[in-house]
């Protein structure tokens, strides 16, 4: 089997589809791979931030109307029109926006800088979403740049140890404007335990992407956790000048 080799940088694309009309969500970029730089193996995902400085207003424009529209429209003429959250994995190449996937749910860690930066009800957008209402609906959303850090399991994304204990949480969330999100965790009296692979979320809004990053940083610095990892380069593509800082 031949594929076409897509070279460029990868981004996610978002969008409330209701059948027929599209609401199209703020943009976000995530850093797949484990190892600091973009290396190592793939993984769910270790950290993300919004906007995007490589899915310029331009660069949007075509995703909306080279891929996402032809396929809402596709699906409604075929007799399945889809409602729900359209998730876009593009390749930002030479030539512009290039599909490689489609999911159908909200991305992970994106997710979480998408809603450190909405300003409006998400769920009203969702159930207008489920009741073919988006027409005319706006989303607000805030000036502020936003970046997730994904502290995993020491093993990750390979075998990985369960149940250690995380401590300083409380510390943690003090810092100002950071969020706290658990994705693998539990409790066992007044101990928390770290029970997946990707095991917490620390994400900060910033008035740029480099106060975001500090603010992430900062807190997590305040995290106790021997048994967790972290990438410690979130960002850095923005950071480093490829593309428009936000």
């Amino acid at each position: 089997m031949i594929e076409e080799f897509l070279e460029g940088e990868e981004a996610s694309v978002f969008a409330l589809v209701d059948g027929e009309h599209v609401l199209p969500l703020a943009a976000a970029q995530d850093h797949k791979r484990v190892g600091v730089g973009d290396t190592g193996p793939n993984t769910g995902g270790m950290g993300a931030y919004s906007p995007a400085p490589v899915l310029t207003p331009q660069m949007l424009g075509r995703t909306m109307d080279e891929i996402i529209a032809p396929t809402v429209v596709g699906m409604r003429q075929r007799g399945h029109p889809f409602r729900g959250v359209l998730y876009l994995g593009v390749m930002i190449t030479k030539d512009g926006p290039k599909l490689y996937e489609y999911n159908v749910r909200f991305g992970d860690p994106e997710c979480q800088v998408l809603l450190m930066r909405l300003k409006s009800d998400l769920l009203g957008a969702l159930l207008a979403t489920v009741e073919g209402g988006l027409k005319g609906l706006q989303l607000a959303w805030r000036e502020e740049a936003a970046l997730v850090v994904v502290l995993a399991a020491k093993g990750y994304p390979g075998a990985f140890v369960r149940d250690t204990p995380i401590r300083g949480l409380e510390k943690a969330s003090r810092v100002t404007g950071v969020q706290i999100f658990h994705a693998g965790t539990r409790r066992v009296g007044r101990q928390l335990l770290a029970t997946g692979g990707r095991v917490l979320n620390v994400a900060a809004l910033g008035a740029t992407l480099a106060e975001a990053q500090s603010r992430a940083y900062a807190a997590i610095a305040e995290i106790d956790w021997p048994g967790g990892f972290w990438r410690t380069d979130i960002g850095w593509r923005a950071l480093a000048g490829k593309g428009s800082r936000p």
